[in-house]
């Protein structure tokens, strides 16, 4: 923790803050240990936790079989989530459109920047879960595609 030194009647003293509760502190004073208490309460700053949602990456497939499918499995079939936060500006397909991989299906502002988000399979557009001028939190769904 803290260490301090001092000279106290011309001796030279360390010190160091080893704990406190309440209003006991526990310091350690050229080796020896010494518990003071304090006529008021001592209270530690209070730091504040950053708790964030885990988020998935876009595809639905289970980690175990991402990189191989089984061959009577329908191939493309899953969502696309928002990868950051922002403001949807325009969408480019409809309800029912193909696509490919890399067609352009929104823009979106994040960071004061326009971003476009493109298809990473082929398939048919499902739903649009969002419209123009919505705006997303990272991981939001946005599209379903099958």
């Amino acid at each position: 923790m803290k260490k301090f030194k001092f000279n106290l009647n011309n001796n030279q003293y360390e010190a160091s803050v080893i704990s406190f509760e309440d209003n006991t502190i526990k310091i350690d004073v050229n080796g020896t240990v010494y518990d003071v208490q304090v006529d008021k309460k001592i209270e530690q700053p209070k730091t504040p936790t950053l708790v964030r949602a885990k988020n998935e990456p876009s595809t639905d497939s289970h980690k175990a079989t991402a990189k191989t499918s089984s061959p009577s499995e329908k191939k493309g079939a899953g969502v696309i989530k928002a990868p950051l936060p922002g403001t949807i500006i325009k969408i480019m397909v409809n309800v029912g459109d193909f696509v490919k991989p890399g067609a352009k299906l929104l823009t979106w502002e994040a960071m004061k920047m326009e971003n476009n988000l493109t298809a990473d399979r082929e398939g048919t557009i499902k739903s649009i879960k969002v419209k123009a001028g919505d705006t997303i939190l990272e991981g939001d769904t946005l599209i379903e595609i099958e």
